[in-house]
């Protein structure tokens, strides 16, 4: 079997098949981050984007998991589509998107989703559950007639990928495993025991 020697092309084209097999939110992924010290946390992000230059996501700057990427740069991110027994892991440091990429995806979002984020301190304590329905409210009359601005607060990270994992479940655990490591510029690939 011919192995795609280019794991980018190869995620697209698997994430692509997804969306087309209808796997419910296929572009929920699992992002690991850590602490400074290396305390980690983990939770489910939506991919927004990728390609070459890598994999993007966005949050409030405010959030957990923001400070973290500012604290340490590097995370990991794991899909697993279970129709089809697949895994991929991608890891590597991070960035933030820029300017204009950051506003230009915020412009696609739904305006309640814009709204929302204005409203939302993401991670911080809620003193109230309607609180944060106060503050839509509040968002919402401000930027009635207008276009929702992206806030400052609000904003995209990529996940420049220095190492990917495929993983593929089958029959008595001999799982296939090909990992995609990135060496001065070039993909280098190893098949791994299961």
């Amino acid at each position: 079997m011919q192995i795609e020697e280019n794991p980018i092309k190869r995620f697209v084209e698997l994430f692509e098949q997804m969306q087309k097999m209808d796997v419910p939110e296929p572009a929920a992924v699992t992002l690991a981050t850590a602490t400074s010290d290396g305390k980690p946390s983990v939770r489910v992000v939506l991919l927004k984007s990728s390609d070459e230059s890598g994999f993007v996501f966005y949050t409030n700057l405010d959030s957990r998991k923001a400070k973290e990427l500012r604290a340490n740069p590097f995370a990991a991110l794991c899909f697993y589509w279970e129709p089809i027994h697949y895994q991929v892991r991608v890891e590597g440091p991070v960035e933030l998107v820029s300017e204009d990429e950051a506003d230009s995806y915020f412009a696609t979002r739904p305006r309640g989703s814009q709204i929302g984020a204005w409203a939302s301190k993401q991670s911080a304590v809620l003193p109230k559950e309607h609180t944060v329905m106060f503050r839509f409210l509040k968002y919402q009359e401000q930027f009635l007639g207008k276009e929702v601005p992206r806030p400052s607060f609000w904003s995209g990270f990529r996940l420049i990928p220095q190492r990917i994992e495929f993983w593929q479940r089958q029959e008595n655990r001999l799982h296939v495993r090909q990992l995609y490591n990135k060496e001065n510029d070039s993909w280098v690939i190893s098949s791994l025991y299961p």
